[in-house]
């Protein structure tokens, strides 16, 4: 069956799937570091890659390469690689794409160690970097350099909830031979398909939305085509950044209930932004689906729902997010986002706290602003916590 013909949820539950010689009706775990050999002949092919045969767990494993192929299939991707964590993720795109005199344009609001690995790494390795609005395709354009090789983005970014427009964006990259790589943690594939935009690989924190759960720590890859996906391989491979098989598991479990979790969570996201742009104590509230968020237009050309990330401002600033953070009862103040319970958190001390607050202000991430990230639980008690905590300012 090829299952890259199949819709969306019969891609959650059978793309990649295999049926073991004792037909296990789920992936089974092989949870093994080395596989051996019928010979030493096929020993041999399998290292010189005559036969497809496994060799070593961090190289592949049957597992993991289920995950993969699923996480290919639902991103209309030629391969996918799931790595450790979303940060091993991160640092094999930029070991592959960069090096000494190398050039990086990155999005000046993306995830707060994706920013601070080149700050404190990949500067003292020869990497040249500009954080940048990437929304703004005219500064993109002005930003390009002789020497640029990697376009870093994220759609929406974390936690401005701004908007790239990938395909200009990726259009405009394309025209000087920069990659383009878009983090596409906050959609996942079923709001968003970046690879079908025009970018060369999408980037995923599996531990967010697609596992779904808070019960793991995951990242992956998925390449446009052959070449991209060979050299991000070999990266993973030397790096040692692999996902364990249990991990894998994991995730095929968690993936199965993607669409229909981020369906719940999304109709309650939508509801709860409505809320707070009426409520007298929030001074401003970024949600792609309301009508006054200014890439409105944008959000519904390049994906396919609202999704269930809110960022808000509160009259008040710090001190009045530090209150209603404190007294929220059913959100749970953690970092993290995209799983079915809600969590609320404050950027500018936790996920971008290394950040100066100069570059915070400047990337949008003011001092006021709350990130919700909204779960499944019932819609009206989640808007009576914040009502009840609201009241409190």
């Amino acid at each position: 069956m090829d299952t890259k013909k199949l819709g969306f949820n019969s891609k959650l539950i059978h793309s990649g799937d295999f049926i073991d010689e004792f037909g296990s009706a789920v992936t089974p775990i092989y949870q093994t570091s080395t596989f051996s050999f019928k010979n030493a002949q096929h020993g041999a092919d399998c290292f010189s890659g005559k036969s497809k045969g496994y060799i070593y767990t961090r190289i592949s494993n049957p597992t993991i390469n289920v995950l993969e192929e699923k996480l290919a299939d639902l991103e209309n991707g030629f391969g996918g690689i799931a790595l450790a964590s979303g940060m091993a993720a991160v640092t094999t795109v930029y070991m592959t794409y960069l090096s000494h005199g190398s050039h990086l344009i990155c999005g000046s609001a993306v995830y707060g160690p994706s920013r601070s690995v080149i700050d404190s790494h990949f500067i003292k390795f020869g990497v040249e970097v500009s954080y940048i609005d990437t929304s703004d395709i005219e500064l993109l354009k002005k930003t390009i350099r002789n020497n640029t090789k990697l376009l870093f983005i994220e759609s929406p970014a974390n936690p401005t909830i701004q908007l790239t427009d990938i395909k200009k964006a990726s259009e405009v990259a394309h025209k000087h031979d920069i990659k383009v790589v878009i983090d596409n943690t906050f959609c996942s594939p079923y709001l968003q398909k970046p690879l079908d935009l025009g970018a060369d690989v999408v980037l995923h924190s599996l531990t967010k939305f697609i596992n779904g759960h808070a019960d793991i720590v995951g990242g992956a890859l998925i390449a446009k085509n052959e070449n991209d996906y060979n050299i991000l391989r070999k990266t993973m491979n030397y790096m040692g950044g692999n996902m364990d098989p249990h991990q894998a598991y994991m995730v095929i479990r968690g993936v199965k209930t993607l669409a229909i979790r981020i369906e719940r969570a999304q109709s309650n996201a939508a509801k709860i932004a409505e809320y707070l742009e009426e409520h007298p104590k929030v001074l401003w509230v970024k949600y792609p689906g309301l009508k006054s968020f200014e890439q409105h237009e944008l959000a519904k050309q390049q994906m396919f729902g609202f999704g269930t990330m809110i960022s808000f401002g509160l009259k008040g600033g710090l001190e009045a997010g530090r209150i209603l953070m404190d007294e929220v009862k059913l959100a749970i103040l953690a970092v993290s986002l995209g799983g079915v319970e809600t969590l609320i958190q404050h950027p500018a001390s936790m996920t971008h706290a290394s950040m100066s607050r100069e570059d915070r202000i400047k990337s949008g991430i003011s001092d006021e602003l709350v990130r919700y990230s909204t779960g499944i639980e019932d819609v009206n008690d989640l808007i009576y916590d914040l009502k009840q905590a609201l009241e409190k300012i």
